[in-house]
């Protein structure tokens, strides 16, 4: 705040207002701009408008579960535009900023008060809101505004903070050991996933595989049925053939083709008697029927192919 008692002509400034006193009694409100006065009768006092900043020391405060914690902060308080408020920032308050100071750490204390230790720790933002509402009803009547209230420091005492990083410590190793775990099972359950993933390609694989076996399986019936119809028995003698001679066994070859009979050592006699001594129908015939007939005959004995006996 300045004064003007005896120059006649002054300016205000923009941030600034005041009011004129003729003989110390209210005669004019004087705004930005140049004004005039009586020396020596009038006397002009001006204001500072602009916030100012008012720091709260820091100050011991009680929560509501008992444990004493040291609170501080800041306030931005600024006189109102109006006439009506400049004359009230004069006349009803005399040291107004010691006044909101006061007012405001009587308020600080009832706020803390009202709120346990770890809710006062997470509650700056709801608790200067409070604050700064509480103290702008209460100003109003010393022409003031309260613009803004911040919390700086909350101090909680040595033990408690002790106490507290202790709490904070094993929380967060609960945690690290939680997403441990979770970070194991959920390897676990992807390497499942691949084992299972693996194994069905493995089956899938079988599948194919044996489903191509049967398929070509099938193509070769279906030719032996469509290119050997008739002849499976035939077929079958054959193999058992093929396979005898790979053995070095004994075949007969018959009139009536090739039979698979694999003999064991020497041809048994009465089968070579039966077949030298196999009658032919008594009928006349020709000499030249007569010599094939003997011939066939002669073919109906055994043909054996020598080959090391099989024990």
């Amino acid at each position: 705040m300045r004064t003007v008692s005896v120059f006649p002509f002054y300016v205000v400034n923009q941030y600034e207002r005041g009011i004129v006193e003729i003989l110390g009694k209210y005669r004019r409100f004087v705004g930005p701009g140049l004004h005039f006065q009586l020396p020596f009768l009038e006397f002009t006092r001006i204001r500072d408008v602009r916030e100012h900043t008012l720091d709260i020391a820091p100050q011991p405060v009680i929560t509501k579960d008992n444990v004493e914690i040291r609170v501080d902060g800041l306030i931005w308080v600024r006189p109102g535009l109006e006439a009506e408020d400049i004359q009230k920032t004069f006349y009803c308050i005399d040291n107004w900023k010691r006044a909101v100071l006061e007012l405001a750490m009587t308020n600080l204390r009832q706020e803390f008060g009202g709120l346990t230790l770890d809710e006062s720790l997470v509650a700056r933002e709801k608790i200067s809101a409070n604050l700064r509402k509480n103290l702008d009803d209460m100003t109003k009547d010393w022409g003031l505004k309260v613009c803004k209230v911040e919390i700086k420091l909350i101090d909680p005492p040595n033990d408690i903070k002790l106490a507290m990083h202790k709490q904070k410590t094993a929380e967060q190793e609960r945690r690290a050991m939680r997403l441990l775990a979770t970070g194991k099972f959920e390897a676990a359950e992807q390497e499942k996933m691949a084992t299972i993933q693996l194994a069905e390609g493995q089956r899938e694989a079988e599948i194919r595989v044996a489903e191509g076996k049967a398929k070509a399986i099938k193509i070769i019936n279906e030719a032996a049925e469509q290119y050997f119809k008739g002849n499976a028995q035939e077929l079958k003698r054959l193999e058992v053939t093929e396979s005898s001679l790979k053995n070095n066994s004994k075949i007969i070859l018959t009139e009536g083709g090739i039979s698979p009979t694999i003999l064991i050592g020497e041809l048994p006699l009465s089968e070579a008697s039966r077949i030298n001594n196999q009658s032919w129908p008594s009928h006349t015939i020709d000499a030249e029927t007569a010599k094939d007939r003997e011939q066939s005959s002669s073919s109906l004995a055994m043909t054996s192919f020598n080959a090391p006996h099989i024990p």
